[in-house]
């Protein structure tokens, strides 16, 4: 029995003579299977431990330890920077001759970390640029809660408003201060929202009711 073919479709042309039919065509799969692998992604490399620091070792580096002696327990670099750990009544000096001695006359920032648990709970740590060497550095000290550590006011100006801001939001007094208050918080605040015991969706609740006739969603 012959086949059936649709009403009106014609027969299929045979190719021209002389001209072989085209090759046959591969399924999907056999081609990508003759196409050479796509070379993985080299993995992004692993961060280095926290606070993997090396020593650091450079001239000023050993300048400062030959001045300031016992008064710096470590000069260390981490990820290119170079920072210093001093005892607390160090800092002031060393704050003096980085500005005068070594030309790091710009003071970028001052500000802390809290460890509740350990004994010597802040680090607090200031930030110091020399736009001569174009480069940075940064002194670091250990201090207990309710320890004042001195202003660095009479050196960097600019120390003003960052010692404020550390005392709002971590509640370190810096003594000596000219102005010591709140910068960022309203002066009434209860509470220092950057300590870790103080929950990131904690508030004043009765500066919130009285000030903004609201009860706190939080």
């Amino acid at each position: 029995m012959a086949d059936e073919q649709t009403p009106g479709a014609p027969d299929a042309a045979p190719p021209p003579k002389g001209e072989a039919a085209g090759p046959p065509v591969k399924p999907a799969a056999d081609a990508a299977k003759a196409a050479p692998p796509k070379p993985a992604a080299a993995a992004p490399p692993k961060p280095p431990a926290i606070m993997a620091a090396t020593p650091w070792d450079s001239d000023l580096a050993r300048e400062l330890k030959e001045r300031f002696g016992e008064g710096i327990s470590e000069t260390s670099t981490y990820l290119g920077q170079n920072f210093i750990v001093a005892r607390p009544d160090s800092v002031i000096p060393i704050l003096e001759y980085l500005k005068l001695e070594a030309d790091f006359d710009y003071m970028v920032d001052v500000t802390a970390v809290d460890w509740p648990k350990r004994a010597e709970r802040f680090d607090v740590v200031y930030v110091l640029y020399s736009f001569s060497r174009n480069e940075r550095v940064r002194v670091k000290t250990y201090i207990a809660e309710g320890f004042q550590p001195e202003t660095a006011v009479g050196v960097h100006l600019t120390a003003n408003w960052l010692e404020r801001e550390v005392f709002d939001m971590f509640g370190i007094e810096f003594a000596g201060h000219p102005d010591l208050r709140r910068i960022l918080m309203p002066e009434e605040w209860q509470g220092h929202p950057l300590r870790k015991d103080y929950g990131i969706l904690q508030q004043d609740q009765r500066w919130v009711r009285e000030n903004l006739e609201i009860e706190s969603g939080q």
